[in-house]
């Protein structure tokens, strides 16, 4: 009988991104076992139970030291905290990757906290996300056709990429690679912001008074704009934060956006607006999410 590909994969937060990256790889027969790890003992049980993971780790430094790949699938502010924890349990060979929304920051708790393991990670960013959380949510095809962003660093041996991409492979994910700058560039002007817009809108309207009025009639307009703010309010949070500096460049270049549309209704430049709203579709309309 042949070995998997990788004898023994652990994972820090088994919910909708660490459980479906492990179910996939468990569906795929490529992983011996999977280990987890979290912060609720309910939500390790339940994953128990659902088949993500083989058992419930305990002890760092026995399941680290022969893992073949660690992936921290938790909420990018705790992932600094266990960076410290971790690092000095990992095996000479252990891959470790990511699952987390911005990057720059979180090679930067690497550099800062990994040390000479840090050639061994590899960063990454599952495009592939759900306004669902917890070990429920978690799903075998979560990352069928889906983007993986991987953002290697210098200090990366070309085989710690390769064994990295090929996990994402496995998944079902089309994997391709940016820096960690150019990564949150990117994603602060097409994820970030409009979860930020979003929020906005619905805080906007649960503030008001005749907000139950509002709501009743609010429909598919409403309902497809304010999907995303269903999502978890800390993991997006902690992405706010990590992303700021891109996010407010986005936030403001938006705000002069605004500006324009505000003068164009204020001037009731009827031709403006067409302008605007023509531009929109044809970009919208022609767009395809890859």
């Amino acid at each position: 009988m042949s070995q998997p590909q990788f004898k023994k994969i652990v994972v820090f937060g088994v919910g909708l991104i660490g459980g479906s990256f492990a179910l996939a790889l468990r569906e795929a027969d490529v992983v011996g076992e999977v280990v987890g790890f979290g912060r609720s003992g309910a939500t390790l049980q339940q994953a128990m139970q659902l088949g993500i993971i083989n058992r419930i780790g305990s002890d760092l430094a026995v399941e680290l030291g022969d893992a073949d790949l660690v992936l921290l699938a938790t909420p990018v502010g705790q992932m600094a905290d266990l960076m410290v924890r971790i690092a000095p349990h990992l095996g000479a060979l252990t891959l470790v990757t990511d699952g987390g929304s911005t990057k720059s920051d979180v090679v930067e708790y690497a550099r800062a906290h990994l040390g000479a393991h840090l050639a061994r990670f590899v960063p990454a960013h599952p495009i592939a996300g759900a306004e669902q959380s917890g070990a429920a949510a978690a799903r075998t095809d979560l990352y069928q056709g889906k983007k993986v962003v991987l953002t290697p660093l210098p200090e990366n041996a070309p085989d710690a990429v390769a064994r990295v991409r090929q996990a994402w492979e496995l998944c079902g994910a089309a994997v391709s690679e940016l820096t960690p700058q150019q990564h949150d560039a990117v994603f602060a002007a097409v994820s970030h912001l409009p979860h930020l817009l979003s929020y906005a809108l619905v805080h906007d309207l649960a503030q008001r008074e005749n907000r139950d009025l509002l709501l009743s009639f609010a429909a598919s307009g409403f309902r497809d704009f304010t999907r995303i703010a269903a999502s978890s309010p800390e993991m997006w949070r902690d992405i706010c934060i990590a992303n700021r500096d891109a996010l407010l460049d986005e936030l403001a270049r938006y705000m002069e956006e605004l500006g324009v549309l505000y003068e164009a209704l204020a001037e009731a430049d009827a031709g403006k607006l067409e302008e605007i709203f023509s531009l929109a579709r044809s970009i919208r309309a022609n767009w395809t999410p890859q």
